[in-house]
């Protein structure tokens, strides 16, 4: 497994799902996985998938920057961090943001997010 690729994919996965049906996000996480969403600690698949498909706005695109990821302990995870820019719809100036997603092998074989960071990043 090549960490760098399993990287590549998921990061493509998810914004793709992200940008186009957030709802779809929640086989991504379990109910121990958290996310910090610019400060606010959420637990659990179904209350993380309420806070993102709950955001003030409906339609949005991501362009990733970069990706950087790392093996993570003995158990096969994986760090994943992320920049890039996010367009809101309607709006001239896309945001800067920054995103750490911390993934677990699951038992299916593929990956699941234990821990997810946001942050735009204000210049």
């Amino acid at each position: 497994m090549d960490p760098d690729a399993v990287a590549k994919a998921f990061v493509e996965h998810y914004y793709t799902t992200f940008d186009g049906n957030r709802g779809a996000l929640l086989n991504l996480y379990q109910e121990g996985s958290m996310l910090t969403f610019e400060g606010q600690k959420i637990q659990g698949s179904q209350s993380i998938v309420s806070k993102l498909t709950s955001l003030p706005f409906q339609h949005c695109q991501h362009s990733i920057t970069t990706v950087d990821c790392q093996p993570s302990g003995p158990a096969g995870g994986m760090l994943v961090f992320v920049s890039g820019n996010l367009q809101l719809a309607g709006e001239q100036h896309a945001l800067k943001f920054s995103q750490m997603f911390h993934l677990m092998p699951s038992p299916q074989g593929s990956f699941y997010v234990l821990n997810d960071i946001f942050r735009l990043n204000y210049a």
